[in-house]
């Protein structure tokens, strides 16, 4: 029930996202399309049996770690801007998910930053979080 309603919670706050320039969704599209999923998950949950399985504590450390990254990652974004922030964390949480070649980090590290650059900058027309004490977008030239 807790996932529907938080899914419900964020379905309308999605609806307060600014259209963009154009006047179209843009950045509205993944935030709802995450909390309808949201919303759908729990449906699902709610309708599973009761006495299901129970969930396994072994996760719980890399659950609580994921929250953690979650946070520091926000406030990085704020700091040092979106691509720094992504480029640290990217490679964090797929060490979170026991993920450890260092080329696959390395790639991470380089790789996602620049696609959700591309997607949502660059395709939905979304402008990025600047950093408040530094943001390499100030190096590069804009976004």
């Amino acid at each position: 029930m807790a996932l529907v309603l938080i899914g419900i919670g964020a379905t309308v706050a999605s609806f307060g996202i600014s259209p963009d320039q154009a006047g179209r969704w843009g950045a509205r599209y993944f935030p709802l399309a995450g909390s309808l999923a949201l919303i759908l998950l729990g449906l699902i949950e709610l309708r599973a049996a009761p006495g299901g399985p129970v969930m396994e504590r072994r996760h719980l450390p890399a659950i609580a770690a994921l929250l953690g990254l979650s946070v520091v990652y926000v406030w990085a974004i704020s700091a040092l801007g979106y691509l720094i922030a992504t480029a640290v964390a990217a490679p964090l949480a797929l060490w979170i998910f026991r993920v450890r070649a260092p080329i696959g980090l390395a790639a991470a590290a380089v790789l996602s930053p620049a696609l959700y650059h591309l997607i949502f900058f660059k395709l939905l027309g979304v402008f990025p979080p600047l950093g408040r004490y530094f943001d390499v977008l100030d190096v590069i030239g804009g976004y």
